[in-house]
């Protein structure tokens, strides 16, 4: 298996982000975005996912946190399909649950090449620090869409919402990291196709 990491950098009049990620790390997490509680959730999805992760990000934080957000989960959809390659020998499919206090977050993904988001979950707040709780779904979105992987997320009993996304951060952590692991009985693309990367 050759080594699954790549860097992306992206500039553009709105910000300006450059990210390397590790598939086969230990979980080591350097992140910088300005914005709070983006960097405790990516510092989580690096934790559970046992992705090595580094991210320097500046943005229009200014106007509001929108492209800071969208154009991290770009950045990070777009490092993980790079680190894939051709996404041979991988599992391809993978899901985790993850319970937060009252909060249950689900998350199953499937790195098929076609990007598709079904997302349903509630908030309670408009904002969690300076994230707002409706861009949690479009990070999920933006993520998907540059990973071209199919994502399904729910958060049940939410009565928190720092702790709904948190679960859901988590949750896709985990199902990323099932999907990402190398299956020793496979030689190929897990597809009847015969690709998964186009």
């Amino acid at each position: 298996m050759n080594e699954r990491r790549a860097t992306i950098k992206r500039q553009t009049s709105e910000t300006d982000i450059a990210m390397t990620i590790d598939l086969d790390g230990q979980g080591h997490c350097d992140v910088a975005t300005g914005i709070g509680f983006l960097d405790h959730m990516l510092n989580a999805f690096a934790v559970h996912g046992l992705f090595d992760l580094t991210v320097s990000a500046t943005g229009d934080l200014h106007i509001d946190a929108h492209h800071t957000i969208e154009d991290v989960a770009i950045v990070l959809g777009r490092a993980v399909h790079n680190a894939l390659g051709e996404r041979v020998g991988i599992q391809r499919v993978g899901h985790a649950y993850v319970p937060m206090d009252e909060a249950l977050g689900f998350v199953a993904v499937d790195l098929s090449g076609r990007p598709y988001t079904v997302f349903r979950a509630e908030w309670g707040t408009p904002a969690i620090g300076q994230f707002p709780t409706d861009l949690v779904e479009h990070f999920f979105e933006s993520f998907a869409v540059h990973a071209r992987l199919t994502l399904h997320a729910r958060c049940e009993n939410n009565r928190n919402d720092h702790h709904g996304a948190e679960a859901l951060f988590k949750a896709l952590a985990r199902a990323l990291r099932m999907a990402v692991d190398v299956d020793s009985r496979r030689a190929g693309v897990p597809s009847t196709k015969g690709t998964l990367s186009r």
